[in-house]
């Protein structure tokens, strides 16, 4: 009986701690790992929501990049962390929803591994290519593609990611043969487009809006189910025949199970607060992002099901990333 009194006295004690702990979080600075290249729309929201953070916080949120394998290699290390709220990971639909289903020995489960705590939304994809093409929209693009016979390249973020799979999608329905060429990043992709390395790239609209107001890539089409307002004329898959390839490249703020549900709320409502301000806003209008505003049950309710609504289409496709 006493060891038993013992044990939950213990018990008390280390929940009174955590307790103390999540209350005066954060007490030094946060690390919010990106796993992906600098220059991308995960390295944008995760840069944009840090600094905002920082200020609400009254402490340092300092980003660091972690690239490789789709977004895996650095959110692995995020779910290995201590769950005190000090490391934190730009999460998504290409690291923790499609990732896993290209894989056979994958390093985590996205659910179990995870405390999700923030839907930042994302910009729909979108198909560029470089202005030397002679093709002028997406049904010359398809014709020239298929008189390539295999000849041509495309640029994705990389292995796994949802500009990848688009494209792949986009190989099937159309019926054309593209290779592809995975980067470190959307940045390093739009790059090489630009330079004429590759002449197709599938990526974030706000990766390439740059580019495309300047005229030096060529968008054809986006995944968006409506029109983007600061791209009217860039058409939509759906409206030209291509309703599968309809989809939101979203990303996130999570972090490793096991959190102290204190520390997950606070970050949620300054997340979701932070969203709504008027130069946030105007920041993410012009590529298309719609904010996002779920708590941390809806978001993770959220993941779940896209993790079920890509799971199918990666098996469809064929894609394996071994």
């Amino acid at each position: 009986m006493r060891s038993i009194t013992r044990a939950a006295a213990l018990a008390a004690a280390a929940a009174l701690c955590g307790s103390a702990g999540a209350q005066s979080w954060p007490a030094k600075p946060v690390r919010i790992i990106v796993p992906f290249a600098p220059g991308g729309t995960a390295d944008t929201l995760g840069r944009l929501v840090a600094h905002k953070l920082g200020e609400s916080f009254k402490e340092s949120f300092i980003v660091e990049n972690r690239g490789g394998a789709g977004g895996v290699i650095g959110s692995d290390l995020v779910a290995k962390s201590e769950p005190d709220g000090y490391t934190l990971v730009v999460s998504g639909v290409a690291s923790h929803c499609i990732a896993p289903a290209l894989r056979k020995d994958f390093p985590f489960d996205p659910l179990r591994d995870f405390t999700h705590i923030a839907l930042f939304g994302g910009p729909p994809g979108v198909l560029v290519i470089n202005p030397s093409l002679p093709a002028k929209d997406l049904k010359e693009f398809i014709a020239y593609a298929k008189s390539e016979n295999g000849k041509l390249a495309y640029g994705s973020p990389g292995n796994g990611t949802q500009g990848h799979l688009i494209a792949e999608q986009l190989k099937q329905v159309a019926g054309i043969q593209m290779t592809h060429v995975p980067y470190k990043g959307a940045s390093l992709a739009v790059s090489d487009l630009i330079a004429g390395h590759v002449t197709v790239t599938s990526t974030t609209l706000t990766t390439a809006a740059a580019q495309i107001r300047a005229g030096r890539a060529r968008a054809l089409a986006v995944t968006s189910l409506k029109r983007v307002p600061d791209f009217p004329e860039i058409p939509t898959f759906a409206e030209l025949g291509y309703p599968e390839l309809t989809a939101a490249i979203w990303f996130s703020l999570s972090g490793p199970a096991g959190m102290p549900p204190e520390i997950v709320n606070r970050l949620n409502a300054e997340v979701r607060r932070i969203l709504q301000l008027p130069d946030v806003r105007e920041r993410l209008r012009p590529e298309g992002i719609e904010p996002g505003d779920l708590d941390p049950q809806e978001f993770t309710a959220f993941v779940a099901a896209e993790i079920k609504r890509w799971a199918p289409i990666v098996h469809a496709t064929g894609v394996r990333v071994d």
